[in-house]
């Protein structure tokens, strides 16, 4: 498989998906590692519908970047650039000490990715 097939980039969002609800259902779930993985399936999940499209992007995190290149390539995903850019905070800032997000930003974080996974799932016709 290539970096450049979409079907890859899917298989490690879901990774990163699985990762993130499974750790939220714990009794104490570790809230970094949640909205880390939370952050990268959605990465993941934008860049498999830009690659879908044979479509080049930029090496970035930012969430609201990767979706403004969907939507002016014909993908319109409605999705909310403010909360695609909350949930973009995790991706560096959930690494380090600091500020460690609260049991109710993590379920934010994951129901922010469930959007984008189900709405990618659905357009590129993932089952399951």
């Amino acid at each position: 498989m290539s970096v450049d097939d979409y079907r890859e980039w899917v298989r490690y969002a879901e990774q990163d998906w699985q990762l993130a609800a499974s750790l939220l259902r714990r009794k104490r779930p570790p809230t970094v590692a949640v909205c880390f993985h939370a952050q990268q399936s959605a990465e993941k999940y934008l860049k498999a519908l830009l690659l879908s499209r044979r479509l080049t992007f930029p090496r970035t995190h930012d969430l609201a970047t990767l979706n403004s290149l969907c939507e002016q390539n014909g993908i319109l995903t409605g999705f909310s650039p403010r909360l695609l850019t909350l949930l973009s905070e995790y991706a560096v800032a959930s690494r380090y000490p600091g500020n460690e997000p609260t049991l109710e930003e993590a379920r934010e974080a994951v129901e922010i990715a469930r959007v984008v996974r189900a709405f990618a799932r659905q357009w590129l016709g993932v089952k399951g």
